[in-house]
């Protein structure tokens, strides 16, 4: 990378991370990109050169975070060699899991913000994504054996069941605390996986 390349991504990365400073501390409604731009120590112009409004900074941000989410779940499963789908799935669910449950203001700005188009059209083929997660998630259902249906639509369903169904449980313990949640989620989840079965 040449100089004024790293020079792009560094005023890039500044207008990101003071974006997502700010979005914590006041939310994206209370925050206008005058603001971003002077606690970056960028020019205004120099915003939209990377994003097209607060919405835009908002979805790579969410790109970003849960890209750095799933690259440290992926790491951690290369380390089990696990080989079946179902557990290498319910294996990459709980660490996820576990990381929200530690960090629970990201899962707070990613589930509230998270919805399937910023998924696809974002998480997975962004430029603000640390990973490549749809060639990682279509490379784990090549590999598998059996086949499935519909690969991204039971992708889709994983991801919205656990955005749902854990949010409250962590946050708020609330119905119960996510670990006493986790062992019919990851039943369900089986049951889902085994239905779509070829």
């Amino acid at each position: 990378m040449g100089k004024i390349d790293k020079n792009k991504k560094q005023k890039q990365d500044a207008l990101l991370n003071t974006a997502f400073d700010l979005f914590m501390k006041q939310g994206i409604n209370k925050t206008s990109i005058s603001e971003i731009v002077e606690q970056a120590g960028v020019a205004k112009g120099t915003f939209y050169l990377y994003f097209k409004d607060k919405y835009d900074i908002r979805n790579k941000l969410i790109a970003r975070k849960a890209s750095q989410v799933f690259r440290i779940a992926g790491d951690a499963l290369h380390q089990t060699g696990l080989t079946a789908l179902e557990d290498r799935i319910i294996f990459l669910i709980d660490n996820i899991i576990d990381q929200f449950s530690t960090d629970k203001t990201l899962l707070n700005f990613i589930s509230k913000n998270l919805s399937w188009g910023i998924f696809k059209n974002e998480l997975l083929y962004s430029e603000a994504a640390d990973i490549d997660f749809y060639n990682i998630y279509s490379s784990v259902f090549e590999q598998s054996e059996p086949k499935y249906k519909n690969p991204e639509v039971l992708i889709f369903m994983i991801v919205e069941l656990v955005n749902a169904a854990c949010f409250s449980c962590i946050l708020y313990e609330d119905p119960v605390p996510v670990n006493i949640l986790k062992p019919y989620l990851y039943d369900s989840i089986r049951q889902i996986i085994k239905s779509q079965e070829l």
